[in-house]
């Protein structure tokens, strides 16, 4: 029988497993540490016991001499367990961020760009990792999100992270390694106080565990309770947000301003935060947030533009957008004969025109930007200015420079909004769809 140790270990990845779907890979991701080979040992075993398919891969992120010494580990012990082993040599940029937080950023990159999706990858953190990740999240100031620290389980980019030992206590691992007679190599790093979870691991923790024993308990409990608080703010704002939004039919979807400017301060910080986090972009830092917040009673006619790192807040007649960056458009205007596919600098165009009065001579149309000033010749309805039609549309401003408009001998036969929404076609012209690539 296993010692007991290793009992709790294996059950907990059992667990871990039994949450898997069928088919799907087990990724662990390997650094060399002890922690890292002790959860790879016994998830071998646990795999075989169960049929099931295991992989490893290792990130060498070149900052140091030993990167080298922990890769050969690495393959060595794959070797001996036979278990194969993918090596990701990636590239540091620190710009912007600490080195711990880049190095981690680049990991999860090839965590992501290594798995194939519907993959899990199990890391080895523990609760001692989430007790000084709690801590400095507080000391930074975070709100709720980082305040719950790391999430037993989460998707990211397609694949799913598990840490099953994040209830464990990092003196358990120990306690195993010691049995299985585990070697591991030690990060040089680890000990240097410069970085700010090694000042915490080895000059903080000590002095709360002399006068609290558990320390690391009660601080990784903490964390679990503001996750479950997150988690359901989370949920009442989505359900509120669907209360809030309005469906723009060239935009998509967008949030009434004024409704969102009638609830408390602090519930207008969750919407905004909540539906940026929704549509894949950054939150806005909090005197962005604030400054944004002010604008909710902006007039109607007014065009506001909030921006921070990633992404765009923008209130145009009493509703809100949230929106990625727009990239400065280039000159452009182009010859075209209305059959070929046609690339614009923002994509490519969805749409083959032929013009109906001359349908048996070669077409010279011309396509580019709107410049302002265009008529167009609608059926029924005549000649219409395309700023008005722009206008009783509720197109915003900032995408109707972003329309191409198609030109014949002068006139305008045609108004697209990148890739394929036909906005107006002229009397006399015919458009069909293009079936773009996903």
């Amino acid at each position: 029988m296993a010692p007991q140790p290793l009992n709790t270990l294996q059950g907990l990845l059992n667990d871990a497993l039994a949450e898997t779907p069928p088919g799907r890979s087990v990724w662990v991701a390997l650094s060399g540490g002890l922690d890292s080979c002790l959860l790879l040992t016994l998830a071998a075993q646990v795999c075989e016991q169960a049929g099931r398919h295991l992989q490893a891969i290792h990130v060498n992120h070149g900052l140091q001499a030993a990167a080298e010494t922990f890769q050969a580990h690495a393959q060595t012990l794959c070797e001996r367990l036979s278990v194969p082993l993918a090596v990701v040599n990636v590239s540091v940029d620190v710009q912007g961020e600490g080195i711990e937080g880049a190095a981690r950023t680049a990991r999860y990159k090839a965590f992501s760009a290594t798995l194939a999706a519907g993959d899990t990858l199990w890391l080895a953190q523990h609760q001692d990792d989430q007790a000084e990740t709690f801590l400095l999240a507080a000391l930074r100031g975070s709100g709720l999100p980082g305040l719950a620290s790391m999430p037993f389980r989460r998707e990211a980019q397609g694949i799913t992270l598990v840490r099953p030992w994040l209830s464990v206590r990092r003196a358990e691992l120990e306690a195993a390694a010691e049995l299985l007679d585990l070697s591991w190599c030690e990060d040089p790093t680890n000990q240097d106080v410069r970085f700010d979870r090694n000042r915490l691991r080895h000059r903080l923790m000590p002095v709360l565990r002399e006068r609290w024993p558990t320390a690391d308990t009660a601080l990784a409990s903490s964390a679990a309770h503001v996750g479950e608080a997150d988690l359901l703010l989370r949920e009442y704002a989505q359900e509120e947000l669907h209360r809030l939004r309005l469906d723009s039919p060239y935009l998509g979807s967008c949030i009434d301003a004024t409704a969102l400017g009638e609830r408390p301060r602090a519930r207008q910080r969750l919407l905004v935060r909540t539906l940026c986090q929704r549509q894949g972009l950054p939150t806005p830092p909090q005197k962005r947030l604030a400054s944004l917040l002010e604008q909710l009673s902006a007039k109607a006619d007014a065009a506001v533009c909030i921006e921070w790192p990633g992404a765009q807040a923008r209130l145009w007649r009493k509703r809100l957008y949230l929106l990625a960056p727009f990239e400065p458009l280039p000159a452009w205007e182009v010859h075209w004969d209305g059959q070929t596919p046609l690339e614009t600098p923002i994509g490519p165009l969805g749409w083959q025109v032929v013009v109906l009065k001359q349908p048996s001579q070669p077409q010279v149309l011309k396509a580019t930007w709107r410049q302002g000033g265009e008529v167009i010749q609608l059926p029924k309805r005549g000649r219409r200015d395309v700023k008005r039609l722009l206008q009783e549309a509720d197109i915003p401003p900032w995408e109707r420079e972003r329309l191409v408009v198609i030109m014949q001998a002068g006139a305008c036969v045609g108004i697209i909004r990148p890739p394929a929404q036909l906005l107006w076609q002229a009397e006399g012209t015919r458009f069909a769809r293009l079936n773009l690539p996903a």
